[in-house]
């Protein structure tokens, strides 16, 4: 067998314990199998290619960093999510500073390809942009629980809170995107 193969049938936990001491073929192979995932959550956290793969591109970067600190007691795409978020937070929040500097010398940049509108008629693309409107940890209970059909128990570990404030997370979201989604169909 060839020593691709073996990488190919490696679990996660070994990839880790390989690029950990180095291995930059355990750490390629690691980042190939979940870049997919961080992707997602990215693109359902934002709602804008540009900023997923920015997001994508930075979590792979801090994962270089930040693999020798992960101590595998959660599941690794626990611990993956929460990287992706703080990305994802900290993407939003520079954001944030650049609009305010805009805003501050009175100038609107034209922001191309920013407002990608939901394709007339896709259902699916207008409830996650109202998923994006609700506050961050409804929007995270969200996320995991439809986006990524974890169990109420998983999003609790991957969020780190209880598996009871994931499910008020849930119902609190599924009041307010009613009141959104009923709010966009009168427009």
């Amino acid at each position: 067998m060839t020593a691709m193969m073996l990488d190919d049938e490696a679990s996660d936990t070994e990839l880790i314990g390989r690029a950990r001491q180095g291995d930059r073929g355990a750490f390629g192979l690691l980042v190939e199998r979940h870049y997919d995932f961080v992707y997602r959550v990215a693109y359902r956290w934002c709602g804008r290619r540009a900023d997923a793969e920015d997001i994508a591109q930075d979590v792979c970067v801090r994962l270089g960093r930040a693999i020798r600190d992960y101590r595998g007691g959660a599941a690794f795409t626990s611990w993956l999510y929460a990287v992706t978020l703080n990305a994802a937070r900290d993407l939003a929040r520079k954001s944030a500073r650049e609009s305010a500097k805009t805003e501050a010398y009175g100038s609107h940049a034209l922001i191309f390809g920013q407002a990608q509108a939901a394709e007339a008629g896709d259902p699916t693309e207008a409830l996650w942009a109202a998923v994006r409107q609700l506050p961050d940890k409804q929007r995270e209970a969200v996320l995991l629980v439809y986006g990524e059909g974890l169990a109420h128990a998983a999003a609790a570990e991957a969020m780190a809170i209880s598996e009871a404030t994931v499910s008020w997370h849930i119902h609190e979201a599924k009041k307010r995107l009613k009141v959104l989604v009923n709010s966009a169909g009168e427009v």
